[in-house]
Parts: structure tokens; C-alpha cells; sequence
């Protein structure tokens, strides 16, 4: 699929930027919702794990894994569950963004829609888009395949490109 078609939208807000990626996948809800929720999947597409009771109001730890962490004395950022819905709505804080996951049965498979509201850095905005359309293409893999083993990680300057411009034509 053409990369513009899988592409966030990105839109301006009064505080910072909101991008918004939809993926159909031709698997049911709930096989999505754990990919999405459960710290054994996690691992194999998102930069972190989440780590706290799965309900509305839990405080979460979302510690990096070691793949991708920074330094070894790095404390975890902090979040918190703002909507569990099972197996609808997944919304939860990263330091001050907020990200909301929503699968919604479609043409015999998910429709997932996640969409992250952050701050209002128009370069972190970019470069946030650049990593989740990266994540969101592992999360694929992993769906389709059970792994991300023969994922060969993407470029990241075409993406890095696409959404600079779409973050200069929304803001």
C-alpha cells in the first residue's frame, strides 16, 4: 500500500497537534486488542511496555525496552488509563500526550484507529508521526505473521519528509 495512503493525518489544535492513523487488519478484535494491550505483543512493535493494572484510572509505568532504552538509570515515565473498554477503547497518558486506541469490527476484521494528541513542538509532532507509522507497521507484521523477525526496519527520511510537510501545511 502507497505510503501516503497509510500516512497519520496531522492537524493543528489551540494547544499542540493531533495525529490520527486508521490500519484495517483482517483479524477480529480481540486478537488486535491484545496486540495492543498485552506487554508479550508490545514488545514487538511499541518502544515501550505498559506496565500497571489494565482499568480506567490506573497509574502506569511505561518503562523502554532494552532494545531501545536510553540510559541504564533512566526511571520510567509515568502515565495513566484513561478508558479501558474492552474490546473497543484503550486510552491512556505518556508524559503529557495522550494516546486512544479504537478497534471497531470492519469487513470481517479491525479497523483500528489510533490517534495521539502532544504538546505543541511542531518538530515533535514530525518526528512523533515518523515513529508511530513505523510502529504501526511492526504491529502489522505481527498481527499477519506472528513476528517481526523478517521485518527489515524501514527508512526513515521518506517518512521523516512526509510528515514535515504535513506538518508545515497544518500549522
Amino acid at each position: 500500500m502507497d505510503t501516503d495512503e497509510r500516512a497519520a493525518a496531522v492537524r493543528r489544535t489551540d494547544d499542540g497537534w493531533e495525529l490520527r492513523f486508521r490500519r484495517g487488519f483482517a483479524h477480529g478484535r480481540p486478537k488486535v486488542w491484545e496486540a495492543i494491550t498485552e506487554s508479550g505483543h508490545l514488545a514487538h512493535w511499541l518502544p515501550c511496555d505498559i506496565v500497571g493494572e489494565r482499568r480506567a484510572g490506573a497509574a502506569i509505568e511505561l518503562p523502554f525496552w532494552p532494545a531501545g532504552a536510553g540510559e541504564e538509570d533512566d526511571a520510567p515515565l509515568r502515565g495513566e488509563i484513561r478508558v479501558w473498554d474492552p474490546p473497543s477503547v484503550f486510552e491512556w497518558t505518556w508524559d503529557g500526550d495522550v494516546l486512544r486506541w479504537e478497534a471497531a469490527e470492519a469487513d470481517g476484521g479491525t479497523l483500528l484507529t489510533f490517534t495521539t494528541r502532544l504538546g505543541p513542538d511542531p518538530d515533535a509532532a514530525a518526528r512523533t508521526a515518523t515513529g508511530y507509522h513505523v510502529c504501526l507497521e511492526y504491529l502489522e507484521a505481527l498481527l499477519d505473521t506472528g513476528t517481526t523477525d523478517h521485518v527489515v526496519e524501514p527508512d526513515p527520511a521518506p517518512l521523516r519528509k512526509l510528515y514535515g510537510g504535513a506538518v508545515a501545511a497544518a500549522g
